[in-house]
């Protein structure tokens, strides 16, 4: 039976050890029939939150000029701040704006791998303008650095794995990452870009995600087994977790990882915010898997079996086996394909493999589709993917 709602999860009950086997079983369901749910009572203070919401909000308010101090294209780290229409997910323009941070490490040295460049200091805001944002989001990405390390336990659990059977995956100080996104409503883009994408279909790329919907907007949807979207509206209180490919990956297809994407607001109800936190895994891993239990299996293919043996979605996997040597190769990639302004900068060779092979999806698509394939980014003709670590 594929979902036609998103499952709410109380945090809390997995604290008690009365109510925890309760929790496990409805987070299980959760991960083999939806890979999309909500959680409450998370631990995160309510203050920090609201501050976090706050300082979000403000960073847009900044002037251009102090925006573009801090752009994306002025390191090879991909931390920083895109302008409005500069990133591109299923061949069309995301429209929203954004600043990516992350657990600060130093900068990576000239005999380490090309991919440890994603490992690198943030890029803040002038302190002058917002002495509290820097302080709020350190304390904001080291408790949901916590809580992401803690939910991939209970993850296990529920897998009836031991609760440490992810941890080989993370690295001592492990990246994980964060987007503060504004989506401009309709009436605030180009006239002749009214098109509702705020961000396309798409999987995430890591094990977990966490999103903090810092408005009202609805707009925020996941794709059911048939292929129907479903709503996932802001609820006070909570945090929408994705299942990532990675998570996927390493599970066997028993965490699915479930499409969704964003609509941008209609014109007149202003701009939706959301902060998505994005767990990380070491760049260096290689695209092992965990021993599930045969029961835990039999589910899956169960409820692949109600579906007619696959899931309904055109979005690519990231994880192909024997692509990539380790992961960070795979992200890097990714990253590339997202940002070609980043590419064309940092990483040109990278950007020319990454547009043959989306002259070759283009020829693909027009072989099956028969229309010609014809869809191109309007930044440089460049294609967008669908394979990335991206905002809701």
């Amino acid at each position: 039976m594929s979902f036609d709602s998103i499952p709410i999860l109380d945090l809390s009950l997995a604290r008690d050890a009365k109510t925890k086997p309760i929790f496990l079983q409805s987070l299980r369901s959760a991960l083999l029939e939806v890979g999309f749910l909500y959680i409450k009572n998370t631990g995160i203070s309510d203050e920090l939150i609201e501050e976090v919401i706050t300082q979000g909000k403000a960073f847009f308010g900044l002037p251009n000029a102090k925006k573009l101090e801090v752009q994306m294209k002025n390191a090879p780290s991909f931390l920083g701040y895109n302008v409005l229409g500069n990133e591109v997910t299923a061949f069309k323009t995301d429209w929203r704006e954004q600043i990516d941070l992350s657990t600060p490490h130093p900068l990576p040295k000239s005999t380490d791998p090309i991919y440890y460049n994603l490992l690198a200091p943030n890029q803040w805001p002038d302190p002058s303008l917002l002495p509290s944002f820097r302080p709020t989001y350190e304390s904001y990405i080291a408790q949901m650095s916590t809580l992401s390390t803690s939910f991939t336990s209970l993850i296990a659990e529920a897998l009836a794995l031991p609760s440490t059977a992810f941890d080989r995956f993370f690295d001592k100080d492990q990246q994980h990452k964060l987007k503060i996104v504004k989506y401009p409503d309709l009436s605030a883009l180009p006239a002749d870009q009214q098109c509702q994408q705020g961000v396309g279909p798409h999987k995430d790329s890591m094990l977990t995600s966490y999103l903090l919907q810092a408005s009202h907007h609805r707009g925020l949807q996941a794709q059911n087994l048939k292929g129907e979207w479903i709503d996932c509206p802001p609820r006070p209180g909570t945090l929408v977790v994705a299942i990532g490919q990675g998570l996927e990956a390493l599970t066997h297809g028993v965490c699915a990882s479930t499409t969704h994407r964003v609509l941008s607001p209609a014109a007149g109800q202003g701009a939706r915010f959301s902060i998505p936190f994005f767990q990380g895994v070491s760049y260096d891993a290689t695209f092992e898997s965990v021993d599930v239990p045969q029961e835990i299996l039999d589910m899956r293919d169960e409820v692949l079996r109600k579906q007619g043996g696959r899931r309904a979605d055109d979005v690519e996997f990231t994880f192909r086996k024997g692509h990539w040597e380790h992961l960070g190769e795979a992200t890097l990639t990714n990253r590339v394909r997202s940002h070609p302004d980043v590419g064309e900068r940092w990483y040109p060779e990278i950007l020319r493999r990454v547009r043959e092979e989306q002259a070759r999806e283009r020829e693909e698509k027009a072989k099956a589709t028969g229309d010609g394939g014809k869809v191109t980014d309007p930044m440089s003709g460049l294609t967008g993917g669908t394979r990335k670590e991206i905002a809701v």
